[in-house]
Order: structure tokens, then sequence, then C-alpha cells
């Protein structure tokens, strides 16, 4: 790895270090204050819930809910900006409102949800779609390896597996499918197939039957081409004293 790619690699990290620190300091504080931040999660189809979109993801029920969300957004997150630039803060952005904005729209009497497993959930189905439509060796490694760590995920989306839990399956369901839109709308973006060129023109070369006086062999030409309510709320998971995701 050059010093080039380092500097990608770990200047790759610094955004989702910054968020899951976030993430964790706001559940410290509630811990330390014996307080919660739920009221500030997502509550559909209510003025005050539109706040939700920006801070749900921000807020978890419990340790455990907030440990199973850091590691795949770490990772998902870490991926979208070594892979895709400048266009991962947009893309990121775009998988964090859009994501919210269809669950405080479709997601009716549901309850409050937080957590930040609608946000994981579009990042996962984002770079497994972008894998598949570019066929680029990186990406579809990232993919597999997306796949392998995460494709339990898709439980998430079907209540009736965990009728024991107040999951937010609205969010996991709704961020899947706005990751593989929003996969669609930026094929273009990112790492694309390298698609080699392996034709070579012939040079034309004379022959004399008569054999010159001196004969001087000169080199060929080399080619120069180049290849709110707290007891409804939904942790995402949905945490009964909030809805989680």
């Amino acid at each position: 790895m050059d010093k080039e790619e380092k500097q990608r690699f770990f200047g790759s990290l610094v955004f989702p270090a910054l968020l899951v620190l976030v993430m964790w300091v706001i559940k410290i504080i509630e811990v330390s204050f014996n307080t919660s931040f739920a009221e500030y999660g997502l509550l559909p189809q209510t003025a005050v819930g539109l706040r939700g979109i920006l801070f749900s993801p921000l807020l978890h029920a419990d340790w455990a809910h907030l440990s199973a969300n850091t590691v795949p957004l770490f990772v998902l997150t870490a991926g979208l900006f070594y892979y895709y630039g400048k266009k991962a803060r947009t893309i990121f952005v775009l998988c964090w409102l859009v994501t919210g904005l269809w669950v405080w729209i479709f997601a009716k009497d549901t309850g409050i949800h937080i957590g930040a497993s609608g946000v994981v959930y579009a990042l996962a189905t984002f770079h497994f779609t972008s894998g598949i439509l570019r066929r680029e060796p990186r990406m579809m490694a990232f993919s597999l390896l997306v796949v392998f760590l995460y494709g339990g995920l898709v439980w998430g989306i079907i209540p009736d597996f965990f009728p024991e839990k107040n999951i937010s399956w609205e969010s996991h369901l709704l961020g899947g499918v706005a990751g593989i839109l929003i996969a669609f709308g930026y094929r273009e973006a990112g790492p694309q197939r390298r698609v080699y060129d392996w034709g070579e023109e012939e040079e034309d070369i004379e022959y004399s039957e008569e054999e010159p006086a001196e004969t001087e062999q000169t080199p060929p030409e080399e080619s120069t081409d180049k290849a709110v309510n707290t007891n409804s709320v939904k942790v995402n998971y949905i945490y009964k004293t909030p809805k989680a995701e």
C-alpha cells in the first residue's frame, strides 16, 4: 500500500469514527444523568416527529442496541468514503434522510422510531447493489464481505421472526429499498469496471528480394498506445420505551 493509498484509507475512517463517537457520547449522557432523548426520535406523520428524521439514528434504546449498530455502521460508512470519495457525503446524507422521510410517511401508528439500523440497511443494500451493477472486482469483493457479515439483516424486515421484540422492521425495509434506488442513481459514480483494449496495430514492413550493399537493421518503432410517547418508542428494533432501528 503506497502513501497515497494509506492516506485514502485512513481518511475514510475519520467520518465514521466521529459518527460512532457521537452516538456513544449521547448514550453515556443518557445513562449518566438517568434520562432519555427518545422524545427526539421519529414519530411518523406528526410535525414534532419530523425532527426524528435527523436525530433518530443517533439515539438507541440500550447498550446492546447501540453495540449492534456500531460495527456495521462504521464498516459500511468507511467503505462508502473509501470507494466514493467526495460523492460519499451526498450518498450518505441521502441514505440517512430518505430512509427517515419514508419511515415518517409510511410507518403510521407504529410508535417512536430510534436507532441507526435503518441507515445500516440503506448502506448495506447500496454497497451490494453497486457491486452487482459495476461488476468491478474491488466493489464485488466488498459486496461479498457485506453479504457475509450482514446477510442476516434480511430477517430484520420480517416482523414475525422477532415477535417478542419491538423491532422497527419498517425502518429496515424502507432503508433497504432506499439503498437500492440510490445505488442505481449513482451507478456512474465511484470505481468502475476496467475495460482493456488488447488490439495492436500491425506495422507495415517492406521486403526486397535484392540484398542491399550495406545492411543496417533499425529497431521497430515502439507503440505509444496505453492501455414522543416513550411507551411506544421503536428502537429500530422498537423500543417500547422506544422503537429501535
